[in-house]
């Protein structure tokens, strides 16, 4: 492989900036511009010094030997003072090095899979964690990097190659006189095992929640309050509000941070009926996009929408500073309250959430569920079909080494990857 480089820090000004290399000729590049190289896994003090003996910086360097870095290969890290002129510098002087480049998005952590270092499942979860926002995200992400579900699915495999080597027992001793009717054991382990699976199946709706944010619409009639309640929950003007009715006609988002969870928080138009060719696309949207939240909270002023709220809903009565009751996103009466409901109800469904996040998981885990029945079919009617039983075993088990990129995946690569930072 070709050796690497790059910033890892952010770019611009910084307090430190690290560069990393990795690859074959690391230690080589360590020894051309810091002048030796310093103990695996010990921070040593060097000057940098450009090829023609000028020096760039007094940085930290942070050598890893071949097997005991994040890419498996021998990593030397710079950790240089952060300006965009000694940052410029050092890249400048690692680049004219022969053997040397730049790497592309992401090329750190593909090497990291190739290597063995991370499974895929785990460098979504490192992805993931670049990107989190709250506390919620930041959980989940770093329990797939630490491996949950490669560590579920190493341990649904080894079941599996259990009850398929238990078939193929029976077919290969078939005209041996084989007593043990090994059915039961078989059912045991794929029903326990299609049973673990569909429980993540059904937790992968939170979990991607989760990790992409849930939506919550505030609906209404016309002039209800929807932005004024808006705007007070997002503490700025986010929304315009006027006494005069129709006034949203498109969708206004706000994104927060309830409880540790990634929130939208959705102002629609106000649902009536209307002439009016504009605000009926906008009420349209707000149906749809009102349908399709998470959650919807009802803010209601007399008579109720003809949107029906549904199960879980939270319904409120509005203009509480002139009722009495209810909330008001005017003085802020009851605002604390309908926080601590949606914050609520939004923490009971993420406590739904399983390991599995992304419409990949999905597919590999239907198609493993569909595999074990079709299994569990043949192993019922008899040893005949235990042929086929086996199959369908091991089709499944490549179904759940798909899971973790062990095969068919090189097409989902470049585009997993497309989203990394140079450094990473």
């Amino acid at each position: 492989m070709d050796t690497i480089f790059a910033l890892a820090t952010a770019a611009g000004k910084a307090g430190i900036a690290v560069i990393r290399v990795s690859g074959p000729g690391a230690f080589l590049a360590c020894e051309r511009i810091a002048g030796d190289v310093p103990a695996p896994r010990r921070a040593s003090l060097r000057r940098l010094r450009d090829a023609g003996g000028d020096v760039l910086d007094e940085a930290l360097v942070i050598t890893f030997a071949k097997g005991h870095s994040f890419t498996g290969e021998d990593v030397v890290e710079l950790h240089c003072h952060g300006s965009v002129a000694i940052t410029s510098a050092v890249l400048r002087a690692l680049g004219e090095i022969d053997g040397l480049r730049m790497a592309n998005p992401g090329e750190f952590t593909r090497r990291a899979l190739e290597n063995g270092r991370l499974d895929l499942t785990q460098v979504e979860g490192l992805a993931d964690l670049i990107e989190s926002e709250t506390e919620a995200q930041r959980k989940q992400a770093q329990r797939i990097l630490d491996g949950a579900i490669g560590a579920q699915a190493e341990a649904w495999r080894r079941d599996l190659i259990r009850a398929a080597a238990l078939l193929e027992a029976v077919i290969d001793f078939a005209d041996d006189d084989v007593p043990e009717d090994v059915s039961p054991e078989v059912l045991d382990l794929t029903k326990r095992t299609r049973g673990d699976i569909e429980v993540q199946l059904r937790g992968i709706d939170a979990a991607e929640r989760v990790r992409t944010g849930f939506e919550v619409a505030i609906v209404g009639a016309p002039n209800v309050g929807k932005s004024t309640l808006l705007n007070a929950l997002a503490g700025r003007e986010a929304a315009i509000t006027s006494e005069f009715a129709g006034t949203t006609r498109d969708v206004i988002e706000v994104r927060m941070d309830l409880g540790g969870l990634p929130v939208t928080v959705l102002d629609t138009a106000g649902l009536r009926d209307t002439q009016d060719h504009v605000e009926g696309i906008g009420i349209a949207r707000a149906r749809e996009r009102a349908t399709a939240a998470d959650l919807r909270v009802f803010l209601l002023d007399g008579d109720a929408p003809d949107l029906p709220p549904l199960p879980g809903d939270i319904v409120v009565q509005a203009k509480a500073d002139l009722r009495g009751t209810g909330v008001s996103g005017l003085t802020g009466q009851g605002i604390g309250q309908l926080v601590s409901d949606i914050t609520t109800c939004l923490q009971e469904q993420a406590g739904q959430a399983g390991l599995a996040s992304r419409e990949r998981h999905r597919l590999a885990l239907a198609q493993a569920i569909t595999g074990l029945q079709a299994a569990e079919s043949h192993v019922r009617i008899g040893a005949d079909r235990y042929d086929l039983a086996a199959e369908e075993l091991r089709n499944v088990v490549r179904a759940l080494e798909s899971l973790v990129g062990r095969i068919d995946v090189e097409n989902l690569l470049d585009e997993i990857f497309a989203s990394f930072c140079l450094g990473k």
